[in-house]
């Protein structure tokens, strides 16, 4: 996945925020990585929110994302390529739901308070559902390649916002409403929703080349097999099973909140090949999913 280089991006509502440097070194601490371990793509912040979690203090001044004009800069720079992505990923769904409005993407530097708790590469992306927002702190995918063994490469990383954006679809067309949060396990609410984010990010991918800026030039080039191959690795990585085994511990289906490596990788090829109407993981059995 490459974007075209004189596609204009600068039209891009993305804000970067954060009271402080990245961790020293760039790495991630023993700590952090066990909160990683278990907050990805969501999981705990969202139980957080449902328990009135905070995020302790006023959130730090917000910036635009700076050089980030074309697609050129997008391909060269991860903080830009969220902020273009996010114009892609935007027209993609206003498109596709009636009455659809924007997310806020906030680009995270070190770390900041959010509505749903702290923002950072220790805790993951994720959807802030009272603020309507998307955190990410693009040192995230320095994390996966390093500590999970993931390539996470520019689809990867577009995959990730794009799950996100599943969250926000999913909040403002009633889904999470609809189907709150019961417990754990590998036929929960919570596993459903988060496979349909994985399939919904693949329908995005399916159709990436097929958004375009003011002038008629596509965002994004057509991705090659590879690059869908490393954002299925993506996917699979952030499994509820290939976690727990990276963390030393046994695989427990009851625990799970998120889905199987298998679940993630199958649906978000669901999406790619059939489309949104396909992600309906709310009406089948759990032995199906």
């Amino acid at each position: 996945m490459t974007f075209n280089d004189n596609a204009n991006v600068s039209g891009n509502r993305a804000r970067r925020r954060g009271r402080g440097a990245a961790i020293a070194g760039g790495g991630v601490g023993i700590g952090a990585i066990a909160v990683l371990l278990i907050s990805l793509f969501t999981g705990t912040d969202l139980s957080g929110l449902l328990g009135g979690g905070g995020g302790g203090g006023a959130p730090a001044p917000e910036s635009e994302i700076q050089d980030c004009e074309t697609g050129a800069d997008a391909n060269e720079d991860d903080a830009c390529r969220i902020a273009a992505g996010s114009l892609a990923i935007d027209q993609f769904w206003a498109e596709t739901v009636e009455g659809y409005r924007e997310p806020g993407v906030i680009v995270v530097d070190g770390e900041t308070s959010t509505q749903c708790g702290t923002a950072s590469n220790a805790t993951g992306p994720f959807y802030c559902p009272p603020e309507e927002t998307i955190y990410i702190d693009p040192t995230f995918y320095a994390l996966l390649r390093e500590r999970f063994d993931a390539s996470a490469g520019p689809l990867a990383q577009l995959y990730v916002l794009a799950h996100e954006y599943g969250h926000h679809v999913q909040y403002i067309t009633g889904v999470m409403e609809q189907n709150p949060n019961n417990g754990t396990g590998p036929d929960s609410n919570g596993v459903r929703m988060e496979l349909q984010a994985d399939c919904f990010a693949g329908a995005w991918v399916g159709q990436m080349t097929e958004q375009e800026d003011e002038s008629g030039t596509p965002f994004l080039e057509a991705p090659t097999q590879q690059q869908v191959a490393d954002a299925l690795n993506a996917a699979e990585t952030v499994g509820d099973d290939h976690i727990q085994e990276q963390s030393g511990g046994q695989v427990n289906p009851e625990s799970w909140t998120h889905g199987s490596s298998d679940q993630r990788e199958r649906w978000f090829r669901e999406g790619y090949e059939g489309g949104v109407s396909v992600c309906d993981t709310f009406s089948i059995a759990g032995d199906r999913l």
